[in-house]
């Protein structure tokens, strides 16, 4: 049992992405186990996006959803349009304002010894203009962008200026910045502590299996049309597709329900049904390519076109070893390079397998 003296915590957590949830459920239960609380959860959101029901039954702390920016996409729910983005942020500066006065009662009102930030920009402009006495953590896969020997993909400075601009946006004011990265890299400063995937408990559970269907996860359901037209030309091979919203897809799409089952999110199956897939087909969440990587899966990522966030991903876990890259769901591919995949990935497992222990030694000591 950690000796260490208790603290307060609240978590915030950007909650458009599936992979910071699963991280804060994490956290939340190695803080809870050792016995510091846990005051409240901030869960920022656009609204535009349902949130798991997952989240609300693993974390048992109040959970308060405060609007916060985010990006919009293109009417078909496919690719993000950045300039569409900024101008429908900017109209809502004033709701944004009002989700600040919103974390600062509830700071005021828990004085946390400690803010636990998973991504989520507006604690970060909290700390910028309200300066709280709380020390603040940041945790995610994105601060790997401040360890100078990241490579980013060739070309696209504007858009690797931009983002490393809005991921030093989200860390104004952090005492220590966790960046959770596919593979080691060593430490070189304190801008940044390298530290292995924050995977949940279950995973470490399951027996990996190989059945006969593949996979899917879309973030955005745009993307259904290409999964459908792939799934014409090849209506034998069973699929299992989990997306936002599953009700639309079979009000708006005709397609052999006996082979192509679209599920709404739900953690426990789609881990389930990942242990025992011959593949994953996504985009380039960071959460579930690493999910997969330790289950043995080879990965087709894709992209969601305008997201240069997880261009990089899609490239930084080619390298790895976790899959490959398209800018399609065009399954033949993932079938193709699963002949010839080795998923024994002992590296990975030994990477993260002291993942929980470093972590929270790195929260405590702060």
């Amino acid at each position: 049992m950690d000796n260490s003296v208790k603290k307060k915590y609240i978590l915030a957590v950007q909650g458009e992405g599936r992979g910071h949830m699963t991280q804060a459920m994490t956290v939340y239960d190695m803080l809870i186990e050792q016995g510091h609380t846990v005051s409240a959860v901030i869960l920022g959101s656009s609204g535009a996006r349902d949130i798991p029901a997952f989240f609300f039954e693993k974390v048992k702390a109040p959970i308060i959803q405060v609007q916060s920016p985010n990006f919009v996409t293109d009417k078909k729910n496919k690719s993000i349009n950045v300039t569409k983005s900024v101008i429908h942020n900017f109209k809502k500066i004033e709701t944004f304002k009002t989700s600040l006065r919103t974390i600062d009662a509830l700071m005021k009102e828990h004085e946390p010894d400690v803010v636990i930030n998973f991504f989520d920009l507006l604690i970060g402009l909290y700390y910028r203009f309200y300066k709280p006495k709380a020390k603040m953590i940041c945790v995610a896969h994105q601060y790997i962008y401040f360890h100078p020997d990241f490579e980013f993909p060739a070309g696209r400075w504007i858009d690797k200026a931009s983002i490393k601009f809005f991921t030093k946006l989200t860390a104004t004011g952090s005492s220590k910045n966790l960046a959770l990265s596919f593979y080691k890299i060593h430490t070189t400063n304190e801008d940044v502590v390298v530290v292995p995937p924050l995977l949940r408990k279950e995973i470490f559970e399951l027996e990996t299996k190989h059945d006969d269907f593949y996979l899917v996860y879309l973030v955005n359901n745009g993307y259904f049309e290409e999964l459908l037209e792939w799934h014409k030309s090849n209506p034998n091979i069973e699929l299992h597709c989990f997306t936002d919203q599953p009700e639309k897809i079979y009000l708006n799409y005709s397609f052999d329900k006996e082979k192509l089952f679209v599920h709404a999110i739900n953690d426990t199956l789609f881990l389930e049904m990942m242990s025992r897939a011959k593949g994953l087909a996504s985009s380039a969440g960071f959460e579930s390519v690493c999910e997969a990587m330790y289950l043995g899966k080879p990965v087709l990522m894709v992209p969601i076109q305008g997201h240069y966030e997880q261009f990089c991903n899609s490239r930084d876990a080619y390298k790895a070893g976790a899959g490959i890259f398209s800018d399609r769901f065009d399954l033949t591919k993932l079938a193709n390079f699963s002949t010839t995949f080795d998923g024994t990935n002992t590296w990975f497992k030994n990477w993260i397998v002291n993942a929980k222990h470093r972590i929270y030694n790195e929260i405590i000591s702060l």
